[in-house]
């Protein structure tokens, strides 16, 4: 049992930010003279969250401990884990020559996995999610077990973008449990309906209260250790392609099929927030102030 026992806080920061067109897990918001990640570690740390484990490239790391640590508070423990090509069991390590894209979410967190004691709460780093989905997840580990896992998934309606249509995962649930997630492509809301593309290329219409991932994860030590296990199947099948990635929530569907673990689902108390272009920066900044301070 996890009770008594805070998670720790694990951030994925390591994304080459193709789309901002850098990397915009340090750029500041202009509201709040700090990033949006130092926000989410604010909100975890009212919580009662005391660990953070934070997987960056090594591109940043000086403008983290230059900019972001001395203002974080003083009680929390950070670690600071970059996520390299080349972090590999030894018998694969041929198979980082080539390559110079990181491997994706599910090896950004395996990186973390030596500095995790017990349960983690998993987030990435351009995404606010409120105060409450921390709250949720260390209330649930208070009481959970290594086999019990949690999922804060939000409002698909809250999670649109003006910029156009977006992907999401929307969590497909039997008694607040999750049973798969299930990626809709190109979701829009138009005059009359909400809608996105289905995995079999047909357009559907989508109900705005059905709870999208939005990678705010409650994981524990059973993933971390299964992950080890998928990545290097993983790597035994890599053919050096450069756009294949070892995907976080490819692990979790793994796992639920075989019944390693069960996901308690939690429906999200606030609004979620993501940035992905420098033009959104201004605007979720101001959203944010108002959300905080107003």
């Amino acid at each position: 049992m996890y009770k008594g026992k805070e998670p720790t806080l694990v951030i994925l920061a390591a994304g080459l930010g193709t789309r901002f067109g850098g990397n915009k897990q340090i750029a500041q918001l202009p509201d709040f003279n700090c990033t949006i990640m130092e926000l989410s570690i604010q909100d975890a740390y009212a919580a009662g969250v005391r660990h953070l484990v934070l997987v960056i490239n090594r591109q940043v790391r000086p403008l983290i401990e230059q900019q972001t640590l001395p203002r974080l508070p003083t009680a929390l423990q950070v670690d600071l884990v970059e996520q390299a090509v080349d972090n590999l069991p030894s018998r694969f390590a041929s198979k980082a020559l080539s390559r110079e894209k990181p491997w994706g979410t599910g090896h950004a967190l395996l990186c973390a996995k030596p500095y995790i004691p017990g349960a983690a709460i998993v987030i990435t780093a351009d995404d606010y999610y409120g105060p409450g989905a921390y709250v949720q997840l260390v209330r649930h580990f208070a009481d959970a077990g290594q086999n019990d896992m949690a999922i804060v998934g939000y409002p698909l309606a809250q999670t649109l973008s003006q910029q156009g249509g977006v992907n999401r995962g929307i969590c497909q649930t039997q008694d607040d449990y999750l049973l798969e997630v299930v990626e809709y492509l190109d979701i829009q809301q138009d005059s009359t309906a909400l809608s996105g593309v289905a995995p079999d290329g047909k357009r559907v219409n989508l109900s705005g209260t059905a709870l999208a991932s939005m990678t705010c994860w409650g994981v524990t030590q059973t993933l971390l250790k299964q992950l080890e296990i998928e990545f290097s199947q993983f790597l035994e099948s890599y053919d050096s392609d450069v756009k294949s990635e070892y995907y976080l929530p490819d692990c979790i569907q793994s796992c639920i099929q075989q019944a390693l673990f069960q996901i308690r689902v939690y429906s999200a108390c606030d609004r979620w927030f993501g940035i992905t272009y420098k033009e959104e920066l201004k605007s979720v900044s101001g959203l944010l102030y108002e959300l905080r301070h107003g």
